[in-house]
């Protein structure tokens, strides 16, 4: 059987998209290791690096500046496991019409000799030129660019272009069939007449993600939740602060639980409990949670100050409780006497490690955590 193609655009794709002419600008796409680690275990794919690289060996970009980046590129993928069978790179300006440069095939011909499997081959890029080229070739094409950007893509293209992802999990799990291992994503969009709020997670992430809620110390402890759980979450709330805080607090929990409940969906394969100790200073705080579809909250915090900063320190126990009960998960809660400060952010950190152990996901598995069979 004739094998595929995995021809891969290398910026925007592998790099952030940049005329890369020094070590300092080498930025890697987020989970671009693990998605390329996938593709090239499964054996499925010859792996093609193929790139436009405008104007290399002229003065504004010297060929002594683009090839030991370009080296140092491929020594760091090749340290993670991933080594392409071949790069097919253009270095001509767009005003060339060079006809080795994407979208046209020039640069590739070699691979038109029918020993290739093209018509399953995949193009992996983010410009359209990319999904051009996949049309040229007659192969499929991946467009990594958010699915925002799915209108944009032109009805000439539809039947080429299989899936539009700004994540390489999705995108490898897609192309190896391989749903259980699809990252785990949720987008909440929740507006009332007291609060906006808009929320992006994703379980499988790296701490990523910007916090904005106009409340310095509640932004500061979700920052917490994001860190130390390894999730990537972006949150924006607006509220009717010009009150008080407590609207806005309570409806970010439950967004925030409902945006974790979306994400886990039948929970196959997850740990499912979790449970943490964790030490700060001179408090300590103990979360146990289970992601048990049955809310039930237990809360025994004595936090002797009303406030921290501007926060009312009654609002902790209200947005736990309000995640809980969104979450649909048992989350027991105790912290220590101490610096109030340190007790709650200690109590946001456990609670954030907790989370990480109780979602982690067995690779391998696709098992349900419940002898019932449900959950």
């Amino acid at each position: 059987m004739h094998k595929k193609i995995l021809f891969v655009d290398r910026d925007g794709v592998i790099v952030v998209e940049d005329q890369v002419d020094s070590f300092e600008k080498i930025r890697y796409i987020p989970g671009v290791f693990g998605g390329l680690k996938r593709l090239v275990d499964s054996n499925q794919f010859y792996l093609v690096l193929v790139s436009n690289q405008d104007g290399v060996g002229t003065p504004s970009f010297p060929l002594e500046d683009f090839e030991p980046v370009h080296t140092r590129i491929k020594e760091t993928l090749r340290g993670e496991g991933i080594l392409f069978d071949e790069e097919h790179i253009d270095y001509s300006l767009p005003a060339d019409e060079c006809p080795g440069r994407k979208p046209k095939t020039g640069m590739l011909a070699s691979f038109f000799d029918g020993s290739w499997n093209l018509e399953h081959s995949v193009v992996i890029g983010d410009r359209l030129t990319d999904v051009e080229l996949a049309k040229n070739i007659g192969c499929k094409a991946v467009w990594l660019t958010p699915k925002s950007d799915e209108p944009k893509l032109p009805g000439d293209l539809h039947d080429t272009c299989i899936l539009v992802s700004d994540r390489w999990g999705e995108i490898a799990s897609f192309l190896l069939d391989e749903p259980n291992l699809a990252p785990r994503v949720s987008h909440i969009t929740r507006k009332t007449k007291e609060t906006s709020i808009t929320l992006s997670l994703s379980l499988d992430g790296g701490g990523l993600g910007e916090i904005h809620t106009h409340i310095p110390f509640f932004d500061h402890m979700l920052d917490q939740i994001r860190r130390h759980s390894g999730c990537d979450l972006s949150l924006h709330a607006d509220g009717d602060l010009m009150i008080d805080e407590h609207h806005t607090v309570e409806d970010v929990g439950i967004a925030l639980g409902e945006a974790f409940r979306s994400a886990l969906g039948e929970k196959r394969g997850i740990n499912r409990y979790g449970f943490e100790v964790l030490t700060m200073d001179e408090v300590k705080a103990e979360v146990a949670l289970d992601f048990s579809n049955r809310p039930a909250f237990s809360y025994d915090v004595p936090i002797a100050r009303e406030y921290i900063g501007t926060f009312p320190t009654e609002m902790v126990e209200h947005f736990f409780k309000s995640f809980s009960d969104s979450a649909r998960c048992n989350l027991h809660m105790k912290v220590g006497t101490g610096n109030a400060h340190h007790q709650v952010e200690g109590l946001f950190k456990a609670f954030a490690r907790a989370v990480r152990q109780a979602i982690h996901r067995n690779p391998y598995s696709d098992e349900l955590p419940s002898t019932k069979g449900v959950l």
